[in-house]
Order: C-alpha cells, then structure tokens, then sequence
C-alpha cells in the first residue's frame, strides 16, 4: 500500500472508530495497486452493532477535504483529490447469521445460494485496521472450517447456473442471436469460475480478481486455462459456435472434476 494511502486509512480509521457500536475496520484489496490503477479506491468494511452518525453528521466528520459526498443503502462514496474512498457499513448481527447459516444451518444455505460467497471473501481476506475483540477473528476461524456439505451444496447452486447458461447459449447460437449470445456467455464464464472455487474450497474474489485466482486454482481440468483462453478471444476467428464449443468443453471438465 502506497505511503499517502495508508496515512489517509489510518485518518478515516481514527474517526470511524471513535463512534460507538463499530467494533471493526477491514480494509478492501482495492487499495493495494497504485492510485493511478484504474480498479484502485480506499474501501473500509466497518462492522457495527446498534447506530452510527447519520449521512449529515457523517459528512462533517470526513472532514473537508472530503468531497463529492454521496451516500446510498449502506455505502458512504466521496473523493478526497483525487482518490476515491468507500466506506460499507455492516451490521454485525447480518454478518453472524449469514456465517452461522454457513457453518451450522446448511438446511437454510438456499438463503444465501444467490449472494455467493463473496461477503465471505471480504471477511476473510481484508486487512485488519482496527478490532475492539477477537470478533473478527472468531468468524475467520468459524469460515476457515467449513463442512463439506456446505461446499457441495456451494457447487451445486452454482454448476446449476453454469447450465443452464450453457442451454441459454446454445440456444442463442441456434438462433445466431449476437445479444443473448454476450449475456448467456457471460453469465456461463461467471458460474463455471463459481463453480471451480466452490471444488476448491475458495471463497469467490472480485471480479478483476476473478481470471488471476481462478487460474491458480490447484484443481481445475488440464485443459481449462487454454480453454478459457479461447472462450475469452474477440478476434476475427471468433464465432458463436467457437464460443458454444468451448463452452461445452469447460462445463464438461468441470462436471468431471
């Protein structure tokens, strides 16, 4: 993290956690390119319980220098210069229960099937900048040591998703439809990475994370980092029924593994 990145979280850290009721600051991996990156922006998760100070009194707070202030739902957006900061405010009471339906309620996981696992993701991997108690950490170690009927039900939710993208695209090629052929793809490329981190035990990155890790995967078809390779090519060679091909070719290796 970049020098002036890190004096501006530690400011914001030092103001958030003066509020009652917010007992942790995790910061996003968004912060760690360089602020000249184009997917770069100072993120903070802050877990709370009970109130937090409201949008106007908020704004005060951020101080001056903080402008472009905007805020929607559970997000604070502003600009300090020109770095982008949000800050996501979340209810420790959500986040128990979704880790709780995670690892001890696998007969309640169709409540969470359709987020994903990416809220997991954030919990576990963000850093650290502040932490009244071992809450965090306990939750880490609860997620760390999930069951596997968790993951197989994980798998399944998601390797369903992925065909039924694949029905969508064939029949978009069939129908040499260029529009749902674009959003059948992406919905198929989307649940067949799903599906490869759930067989691994991984909890879903960002989506700029998402080609990185995903070809890091320890288990994954031999063939499916050329595969990917072709589905994702826009040159003159690419056709519907390339795409389709390939397609079929990844869902396959997948379903085996």
């Amino acid at each position: 993290m970049k020098y002036k990145v890190k004096v501006l979280a530690d400011r914001y850290v030092k103001v958030i956690s003066q509020w009652s009721g917010v007992e942790c600051v995790t910061l996003n991996e968004a912060a760690l390119p360089d602020t000249l990156d184009s997917y770069f922006a100072l993120i903070l998760d802050v877990f709370y319980s009970g109130q937090i100070p409201p949008a106007a009194e908020r704004i005060k707070l951020y101080g001056e220098e903080a402008t472009a202030f905007e805020t929607w739902g559970n997000k604070d957006r502003f600009l300090v210069g020109d770095i982008p900061l949000r800050f996501e405010f979340k209810p420790m009471k959500n986040i128990e229960n979704l880790v709780s339906i995670a690892d001890t309620d696998t007969d309640s996981l169709y409540l969470i099937k359709d987020a994903g696992t990416y809220s997991f993701y954030r919990l576990v991997e963000g850093e650290i900048l502040f932490s009244r108690s071992n809450w965090i950490v306990d939750l880490r170690k609860r997620l760390h040591h999930l069951n596997d009927a968790f993951w197989r039900a994980m798998r399944d939710a998601c390797q369903s998703k992925m065909d039924h993208f694949l029905s969508d695209l064939g029949a978009a090629f069939i129908q040499y439809d260029d529009f749902c052929c674009l959003i059948s793809g992406s919905g198929f490329i989307k649940a067949a990475c799903l599906t490869l981190f759930c067989i691994n035990k991984r909890f879903e990155p960002s989506h700029r994370q998402y080609y990185k890790q995903v070809l890091e995967l320890p288990i994954q078809s031999a063939s499916f980092r050329a595969q990917l390779e072709t589905f994702l090519r826009t040159d003159a060679e690419s056709t519907m029924e390339r795409t389709y091909s390939t397609a079929k070719l990844i869902a396959r290796g997948i379903v085996a593994l």
